[in-house]
This record gives C-alpha cells, structure tokens and sequence, in this order.
C-alpha cells in the first residue's frame, strides 16, 4: 500500500473544483477557451493518479468488492441521470428513455459525468486480472494489460485516450517510481503550458503530444502551488482531496440547480465570476453534506459499502 501523499490530495481537490467549474454550463459557454485548456488535463490527470494508485496486490474478493462499491453509486447515479435527461431540457436530453437504452447507458456508454466511474472500474479491472497472470513476467503482464485497455477503447467502451492515462498512471508505480519524482514540483512547468496553449491551440487536445505535455507539466505546476499553501489552508483543501467522490457523485445536482439563480447573479456580474464562485462553493459543500447526512442515517454501508463517507 502506497503511503498517502497530501500533494496528491491538494492535486485532487484542484482537479474537481475544476470539474465542477466547467461542468456549469454559463462558464463553459463564456469562458470556452479556458473551458478547452482545462479540459485537456484535469480528467486525464485525475485518470492517471487512479491509474498510479491501482493496488493489484488486494487479494481478488477484496478487490472485486472495492469495485462493486465504486459501481453501486455509479449506477444509482448514471441511472438517475439519465432519467432527469429525458425529463429535462438539457443538451444531453432524450426523448425517449427505453430499459435497454438504460442499461446501455449504464454498461456501455455513460451519459453526463459519470463516464469517469465507468472507465475506472474497467481499466482497474483490466489492470488487476492482467497482474495476475504470475506466470508471466511483469511488464508482460503490463503489456497485456495496456492490450486489454486497448481493446476496450477500440471497442467503444472506454475512450482510448483516458484508458492509456490510466495505465500511464499505473507503469510509474508498477517501475516503482516516486510519484512526486516524476512529477517533480516546479514553477517552470507552467511556461511549456503557456507556450503550448498560446501558440499551439491546436494543442489543447488530451490525444495530442501537445496535450500530453499539458498534463505532464500541469500536475508539477499544481504540486508546486502547494508548497505556498499555509497550513490552515491545506486543512480544508485536503479534506476536499479526500472526498472527491462525494463531490463527483453528487456536484452535478448542485450545477443543475445553480441555473435557477443565475440570472440573479447575472443580473449585477455579467462576467460570471461570482456566479461561478457560489455555485462551486454550494457544490462543495452540499456534496460533503449528503455525505455526512449518509453517515449519519447509517445509509452509508449501503451505498459506499463503509461506515463513513466523508474522510
């Protein structure tokens, strides 16, 4: 087992606060440059540290059942969205919701936020039964992997760029690599990014070179940053890193709501910022808050399969 690194936590809880920024659709739509840039690597960052953080040496029954408890809100959630899409008028509305496009959505093709879940249960899966295979050396083993998670993408299941972060993730642990020496914090790293993303936009694509070289240098950038963080701001930063799958899972109620008071806030600040800053700020917190209410009506062992949600 890997010792908990803070910087991986404050890494984190920058990655979803960055979701939940962009997944606000007047942000998005305003800011659709700044939407792109983040874009390329705040997903794949978040895809390759669940990639280095893969433990294959969980015995089988306790690492099916730490799939199953990632699944289970998955489903729930995937399920429940997909019934407010076809209730709603948002971009990714149906018109008509069937059972079997249900489990299509569920199983094969994740509609809103939630493919996150799906194509790290997969890849996970892929990786793990791949790393049993003790009759072949280990890079073997790893190439069989990748092959496996070739094969999902090709196949439709997962997107084919997010699946090699992923395993990117996982050959710096599997080469026993130092997370914090491959990703060595820097101030410099920002520069390659400003360069690429000022003068090579069309760069800003997690499948590019350019792309790649974002979400390299953008993970050293942010651990970089917080060296600068006090200790009293590091408390509640690192609570937010521990819980980001609260904040994955239950964020989207919060930015779906968040367009009942938009045009309050738009009304007085057109450009959004302090729209944006609320909507993230009851996000937050309200994911955090079902997850505490979780824990606290004892729901939690049913839906997390633990006694506590929150970390």
């Amino acid at each position: 087992m890997k010792q908990r690194l803070e910087e991986i936590d404050f890494l984190r809880c920058v990655l979803i606060l960055l979701m939940i920024t962009f997944h606000i659709v007047y942000i998005g739509d305003t800011y659709a440059f700044a939407k792109q840039f983040v874009y390329t690597f705040h997903m794949p960052a978040f895809l390759l540290v669940s990639g280095y953080l893969c433990n294959t040496d969980k015995k089988m029954a306790t690492f099916m059942k730490s799939m199953m408890w990632i699944f289970i809100p998955y489903l729930v959630m995937e399920t429940a969205y997909v019934v407010m899409a076809s209730l709603l008028p948002i971009r990714e509305h149906i018109d008509n919701i069937t059972p079997m496009l249900l489990l299509d959505k569920i199983f094969l093709h994740p509609l809103g936020p939630y493919w996150y879940l799906h194509t790290w249960i997969l890849c996970s899966m892929v990786y793990y039964f791949a790393m049993r295979l003790r009759a072949i050396k280990p890079m073997l083993r790893f190439l069989v992997a990748v092959a496996g998670c070739l094969l999902l993408g090709f196949c439709g299941l997962v997107s084919l760029p997010n699946a090699m972060y992923f395993m990117a993730g996982a050959m710096i642990s599997l080469l026993g690599m130092k997370f914090l020496a491959v990703f060595h914090p820097a101030w410099w790293a920002v520069l390659p990014v400003l360069s690429i993303a000022l003068f090579m936009p069309s760069q800003l694509d997690r499948a590019t070179i350019g792309g790649m070289a974002i979400v390299f240098f953008m993970i050293s950038f942010i651990l970089y940053i917080y060296r600068f963080t006090s200790s009293r701001m590091r408390r509640p930063l690192l609570f937010v890193g521990r819980n980001t799958l609260l904040l994955l899972l239950f964020s989207p109620i919060f930015t779906a709501v968040s367009k009942l008071y938009q045009p309050l806030f738009l009304s007085f600040d057109p450009t959004g910022i302090s729209f944006c800053i609320v909507t993230v700020t009851i996000a937050t917190l309200g994911s955090l808050l079902i997850g505490h209410v979780s824990d606290l009506l004892r729901l939690s062992p049913f839906f997390f399969g633990k006694e506590k949600a929150v970390n």
